[in-house]
């Protein structure tokens, strides 16, 4: 990830070789999971780009404009432009199924020039690539890695199309979210961050007890959970809710650490006894 805006602003004026060009309109221009002709043309004639005869292929459509902007321009700006509004998720608001299987294809494509599409759209700045493996490989390899590690499915729901593209700064973010989504769920609250946790777990007979209560080892061990609750709001959440990316760094190893702390809050609200209210 760059370090500051200089290096971030080079990094973006770089431009694209002809094996990275060709990669990335192969990957928008897929068959079955990239543009279709339409969209190719309407987004081309956005960034004000040239547009080959349209009875060509797609990917070769999108290759000869990608090269013939890049060339007459000397950079490449119009191309990052062209894949920020093709990757708007707004687009696919009628067919999301279609969004992830291609932003997929194009992280890809786009690790050998270190970039990566999140799953909001934004295109980011990533550790290139330099093998077709590696650039798998990253699409996978921490969802694995936590699958192995036996972490909570529910966290991995919450975050799984940021663990696509290695975005483990909103990762984070994401699966913070989903503690207090189980805690709605189970209790029936509205209430969100340190309110609902002391809703639902606080005082003397609280709506989610995670053991019987009966002694004040079991009440001192049910404080602890409620103040580990809220630490990991404050600490994981609220972070990288307010903060800038570049000033709250989240690496995987970071990521892993958080996500089996989430996981291990998970099993203890699942296995809890949830107290009818009146």
């Amino acid at each position: 990830m760059a370090t500051d805006t200089f290096s971030a602003t080079i990094h973006f004026m770089k431009m694209f070789t002809q094996s990275q060009l060709q990669a990335i309109a192969d990957a928008l221009g897929h068959t079955s999971e990239g543009l279709v002709g339409s969209e190719i043309g309407h987004l081309l004639a956005t960034c004000r780009m040239p547009d080959p005869a349209s009875q060509i292929t797609k990917r070769n459509r999108l290759y000869n404009a990608f090269a013939e902007s890049q060339d007459a321009r000397q950079d490449r700006l119009a191309i990052l432009a062209f894949l920020r509004k093709c990757m708007k998720p707004e687009l696919y608001a009628r067919t999301p199924e279609r969004y992830e299987p291609m932003r997929a294809n194009l992280n890809r494509a786009l690790a050998f020039a270190g970039l990566a599409v999140d799953a909001s759209g934004e295109l980011l700045s990533v550790e290139q690539a330099h093998t077709l493996t590696e650039a798998q490989r990253r699409a996978v390899e921490l969802r694995n890695d936590l699958e192995i590690r036996k972490v909570h499915p529910d966290v991995l729901r919450f975050c799984r199309e940021e663990l696509v593209s290695d975005n483990y700064f909103h990762a984070v973010l994401e699966a913070a979210k989903s503690v207090a989504d189980k805690l709605r769920d189970r209790t029936g609250f509205t209430d969100d961050g340190a309110g609902l946790v002391d809703r639902a777990l606080a005082g003397d007979a609280p709506i989610v007890a995670i053991n019987t209560l009966e002694t004040d080892s079991e009440k001192s061990e049910q404080r602890g959970f409620a103040n580990l609750i809220k630490g990991a709001f404050g600490m994981f959440r609220n972070p990288t809710a307010h903060a800038p990316k570049i000033s709250w760094a989240v690496n995987r190893d970071d990521a892993e650490e958080v996500f089996i702390l989430l996981s291990m809050i998970h099993k203890r609200i699942d296995a809890a006894r949830v107290a009818t209210r009146t």
